[in-house]
């Protein structure tokens, strides 16, 4: 049977493992039990992917990130270079949690920058954009822009990527927003 799949001969696809149509897995990777990928997804150089781990369709995980258990990537996510999820707050290794781990979500279309950093037990809202070294301790909201340490709101992005500056009206795309409490939602 022909795979619709490509995985490198360097990388170990453990049992019971789901892998979507299109899908690439490059060099030194690790996807683990149970774990389902979506298809068109691409997996970077020395990508981790933990044990019953759920990733939509169309996610790019670029090299040097690990996802692990009780995390979940929705579609059209984008995962930079060496950023960082946790999956328990307070971690021992001489008391294990034994299995039980804090959930984070990343929705639709979120990115989360080079070498971000996502505690677990947050969500990550739909089409808001992480910016590189930031620190993410409380949830954000839809198409919200959060930088620094820890990470605060300093804007809107649009779904197309363009910031919004000074308008919920995007100058690139022309797409139109309203703020609710869950952040922005598209006007049409």
């Amino acid at each position: 049977m022909k795979k619709d799949y490509f995985v490198h001969e360097s990388s170990y696809i453990d049992e019971n493992v789901t892998i979507g149509k299109n899908t690439k897995i490059w060099h030194f990777c690790h996807v683990q039990k149970e774990t389902v990928l979506g298809e068109n997804c691409s997996l970077g150089q020395n990508v981790n992917i933990g044990n019953r781990v759920k990733i939509g369709n169309n996610v790019r995980i670029q090299n040097n990130v690990s996802v692990y258990e009780g995390v979940e990537l929705e579609d059209n996510v984008f995962c930079g270079p060496s950023c960082v999820f946790t999956n328990v707050l307070t971690p021992r290794s001489h008391y294990p949690v034994g299995g039980v781990y804090a959930k984070t979500l990343v929705k639709n279309g979120a990115s989360i920058g080079a070498n971000a950093t996502v505690i677990c037990g947050n969500t990550i809202g739909r089409s808001a954009m992480v910016a590189s070294g930031a620190v993410v301790t409380k949830d954000v909201k839809d198409y919200a822009l959060v930088a620094g340490v820890p990470a605060r709101q300093i804007g809107w992005i649009c779904e197309c990527g363009h910031i919004l500056r000074n308008t919920l009206n995007c100058e690139k795309c022309q797409r139109h927003y309203k703020e609710t409490p869950d952040g922005l939602k598209e006007n049409k």
